[in-house]
């Protein structure tokens, strides 16, 4: 559980941090709107994300798994439709965020298992 609050956190601040850095990728309102995407991007993630991963697995097979960060992007950008205070203007500004929420989920997997 504890993991799993650290992990929202992290994405969360990881959604601010690339908002000050990347033109086309705003989150408007401070914190709130950050956790608000972060929950919504997990959730979007676990149910449909996961069922396009499934029916794309070929594709990623092929590319590596960097097919996987088209689909992370892909929803990041419907969450960013969902959201209020949370923008992302196209599929650039949406890789590169799915790129920093990749890294910090490796970040999280690897203090886990030094804990």
């Amino acid at each position: 559980m504890v993991r799993m609050l650290l992990h929202w956190l992290l994405s969360a601040v990881a959604l601010l941090v690339v908002s000050h850095y990347l033109h086309g990728f705003e989150v408007r309102g401070g914190l709130e709107p950050a956790l608000i995407a972060a929950l919504v991007i997990g959730l979007l993630n676990a149910t449909l994300g996961l069922v396009l991963k499934i029916v794309t697995f070929p594709i990623t097979i092929v590319t590596l798994g960097l097919f996987l960060l088209v689909i992370n992007a892909a929803m990041i950008l419907l969450a960013s439709h969902l959201v209020t205070g949370f923008h992302v203007s196209g599929w650039i500004p949406a890789l590169w965020g799915a790129v920093v929420l990749a890294l910090v989920g490796i970040v999280v997997r690897v203090g886990e298992k030094k804990v």
